[in-house]
């Protein structure tokens, strides 16, 4: 299933939006990369895309947060393989779909911590992780510095 709740639909508007989804799928799903994303993306989704693919270029790191920044760039690693290697999965969103999508690319999610919170909540949460673990690195001393005989 590739759809879930989102940020707390239910009922009639849950049964909508999967009807929506497995009806784009039907008739698109036989889409291969690029493509994919032009049948079923909006422009938001392409200029995600967009942005990683400017990022790769420049060998600017990514963190993807969530399941739609996850699904938009997607395509791409159908694409080239290996086109996301400079991508991060921020956190595992509580979407059924995302899981399946992130084991589908072969990414682990930094934090699962079941999030549907939206508003880049998963990426500023794993910047102060990715700031913390870079001034670790950049502030210890080597082998050499600290006295630690070698052998």
């Amino acid at each position: 299933m590739w759809t879930g709740r989102g940020t707390g639909i239910d009922g009639a508007a849950l049964d909508r939006k999967t009807q929506v989804v497995a009806a784009g799928v039907a008739r698109h799903g036989g889409q291969q990369g690029l493509d994919i994303l032009r049948c079923l993306g909006g422009r938001e989704l392409a200029a995600m895309a967009g942005a990683v693919v400017a990022a790769r270029l420049k060998r600017v790191p990514v963190l993807l947060d969530g399941y739609v920044c996850t699904a938009a760039v997607a395509p791409l690693q159908a694409e080239v393989p290996g086109a996301l290697d400079h991508c991060i999965v921020a956190h595992a969103s509580a979407e059924p779909g995302h899981r399946r999508l992130m084991a589908e690319l072969g990414k682990q999610p930094l934090f699962d911590l079941g999030m549907r919170l939206g508003e880049a909540s998963g990426a500023a949460l794993a910047v102060g992780v990715a700031r913390a673990a870079l001034a670790c690195h950049t502030g210890m001393a080597t082998f050499a510095e600290a006295g630690v005989s070698g052998g």
